[in-house]
Order: C-alpha cells, then structure tokens, then sequence
C-alpha cells in the first residue's frame, strides 16, 4: 500500500472541535503482523502526520477486550482492518471488528481492510483457516451463539469492502 493511495488528514489539519481523537484505528493480529507489516504501515502513518492508535503487547494478554480500546475505536475516524490467516482465532480482534462495523453504521467510521495473504472470498465466505476458527468459537461459546454470530457478520462485512490485497506472486 503506498502511501499515496491512503490519504488521510494530518493532525495538524483537523479542527479543534473535530470528534476524532485518532485518524486511523489499527485492528490486527499481533502474531500474525506486528513486527513486519503492521510495524511498518504504523510507522509510516505516524512519519505523515497521522494520529495512529495501535494497541500495544500488553493489551493482548487479557482475555476480554479492554473498555479502553473499544472507546478508541469510537474516537477514531478510518480503521485499517490487517486480515491476516489467523485474525478470525483471536476473539480480541473479533471484538473489536464487530465495534468497528458498529461504528461505521452509527458513527460513519471508514473502515479500509488489507487482505494480508488471504483470500478476500475466503474472509467473505468465511472459509479454510476463517471457517475453523469459528468452528472452535461455536464449540467455546454455545452459551453466548450471539456473540459469534455477531462476530461472522462483521467478518462478512468487511470482506465485503474494497481493500487492499496482498499476496505472494
């Protein structure tokens, strides 16, 4: 993704009384990309000017998302949702997919997915390691199905956008 493509307001530009506190939330699984793509997209945002949350490794021992991050995701106006093979495992990140989806319904929040060497139809689709993983989560959680069914949808719905796709060619 060059940076020419992602064209978001520095901090410098945004009004005083604008409600963003963020420009971007970044949503990712930690294994999966935190020190290489995530990292790097991070980096470069923060270099342009772009106020940036990213949680560090300390939030992720938890097993519930912290209120703290989920009120982040409300401040922040783009989220970069990183859909890497394993995000969809991590119950952390599907809770803070599905407050993502929630905010571009109720807070026009726009949300800009990277497909990281995933399928896009495979996330859409919820299949191959996507499917698996909500195997396990249905098992884990039978006593709160609402939940998971609230997390697919927000999977689907990202998987729906346009985004960008990275690949091994």
């Amino acid at each position: 993704m060059d940076s020419k493509s992602l064209s978001l307001p520095s901090s410098s530009s945004t009004s005083p009384t604008n409600r963003w506190k963020y420009d971007v939330f970044l949503s990712f699984r930690g294994e999966d990309t935190r020190y290489k793509f995530t990292d790097h997209l991070y980096t470069t945002l923060v270099q342009k000017g772009i106020v940036t949350f990213r949680d560090d490794e300390k939030l992720e021992r938890g097993k519930l998302i912290s209120t703290e991050v989920l009120q982040v995701i409300k401040q922040s106006r783009f989220a970069i949702v990183i859909l890497s093979e394993n995000y969809v495992s991590s119950t952390w990140c599907l809770d803070e997919l599905a407050q993502i989806i929630d905010c571009k319904k109720a807070l026009g929040m726009t949300i800009l997915p990277v497909f990281h060497y995933v399928e896009p139809s495979d996330v859409r689709g919820q299949k191959r390691t996507f499917e698996q993983a909500f195997v396990t989560h249905e098992e884990c959680f039978k006593e709160k199905i609402e939940s998971v069914d609230k997390w697919r949808d927000a999977l689907r719905q990202v998987g729906e956008l346009a985004g960008w796709h990275l690949k091994n060619e």
